[in-house]
């Protein structure tokens, strides 16, 4: 059977071939496949694919204490600095630096980003862009609890958007997947119901959740199954790149505020291993691997990133704030961190084991 990408978002067009040849008077027949009747087919990298999306989260995690330290020196270099410069203050750089290395060390022959390419790391860097921006920004106006649990709202907005399109359930085993991770999320940040408000910070964890879904699925479209993962990341971040930038220098209160944090050797360290490993490395592994598998399986694998923030949060903190000089105590583990990773990863099992749908003449 070949499978060729339609130019359309929603079929695959595949030339069905006897299993007796066309020698013996068999008929080869091209047939549309809705794209949604693959999203469970299995390929053989497909645990690769899972491994390298899971060490995609472990680096994102580390830019959890990165980011926190990196906002509270911001705050020591900058007093006075509003909340909008702050936050882009701490994102522009890492993705301003990681798209000038992509362009320096591209492969010999590797050539430029064709349209398709353009077309699809535009889409996923103004939705990067956007989810970025809320999660920082609202961060500083509402408890961290609160904000983890809104932003994997995307774990639950995936599979209803999936269903809404295809038209179809996406299953019991992926609605109680999504449940589970949504309970351990909570668990982890300690979300107290009774004191749930909605103000800046908490809608701007929600509308980050609605970014990252963007993101997600963008990555996965059938229309850009044949770009190449690393000039698309290229393109990504020349977008976030020219979001961010611009919008320090908009809301910077004066042009020193916005080379002041250059000249400290601890901010220019901190940026470099977000732009290196979490933005680099995480974002090469994800628009590499992810659409290997389905947004609904990446959105749950994702979930996994609070596990391992939560870890590097118990002695990272107090390293950087001797480093840096800055305020920043290193978390506890507590039982609710334990109970709330093993529900998150018990449904990241669960659904990963469960039944593949493969045969697709049906």
């Amino acid at each position: 059977m070949d499978v060729e990408p339609s130019q359309g978002q929603d079929v695959l067009h595949l030339t069905r071939i006897p299993l007796g040849g066309t020698k013996d008077g068999g008929q080869a027949r091209r047939v549309a496949v809705p794209f949604c009747s693959l999203m469970t087919a299995s390929d053989p990298q497909r645990r690769h694919a899972l491994l390298m999306l899971v060490l995609a989260t472990f680096y994102w995690g580390i830019s959890f204490p990165v980011v926190k330290a990196l906002m509270e020196l911001n705050r020591r270099l900058i007093p006075g600095g509003g909340s909008w410069f702050l936050a882009s203050l701490a994102v522009a750089p890492r993705f301003v630096l990681a798209a000038a290395l992509m362009l320096v060390f591209r492969r010999r022959g590797e050539g430029f980003a064709t349209r398709r390419e353009w077309k699809q790391g535009l889409g996923i860097g103004l939705f990067a862009a956007g989810g970025t921006l809320c999660q920082t920004d609202g961060l500083q106006f509402t408890d961290a609890s609160t904000s983890a649990f809104l932003t994997q709202f995307s774990a639950i907005l995936i599979p209803v958007w999936v269903a809404m399109r295809c038209r179809r359930n996406p299953g019991a085993i992926i609605w109680i997947g999504c449940a589970l991770v949504l309970f351990g999320v909570g668990l982890l940040g300690h979300f107290q119901w009774q004191t749930l408000r909605f103000g800046r910070g908490e809608w701007e964890s929600l509308l980050c959740s609605i970014f990252f879904m963007g993101q997600i699925l963008r990555v996965e479209q059938g229309d850009y199954a044949g770009n190449r993962p690393l000039a698309v990341t290229r393109v990504m971040f020349l977008v976030e790149a020219a979001v961010f930038a611009a919008l320090a220098m908009a809301s910077a209160p004066n042009v020193h505020a916005l080379v002041a944090p250059w000249a400290s050797p601890v901010w220019a360290g901190l940026t470099l291993v977000l732009t290196l490993v979490c933005t680099i490395g995480a974002f090469s592994l994800m628009n590499t691997w992810q659409p290997r598998i389905t947004a609904t399986e990446a959105g749950l694998i994702y979930c996994v990133e609070p596990i391992f923030a939560s870890v590097f949060a118990l002695f990272l903190p107090a390293l950087f704030s001797t480093w840096a000089s800055i305020d920043y105590a290193n978390e506890r583990a507590t039982g609710s961190l334990i109970v709330g990773g093993a529900i998150i990863t018990f449904a990241n099992v669960l659904v990963q084991v469960r039944p593949r749908l493969t045969n697709l003449g049906r």
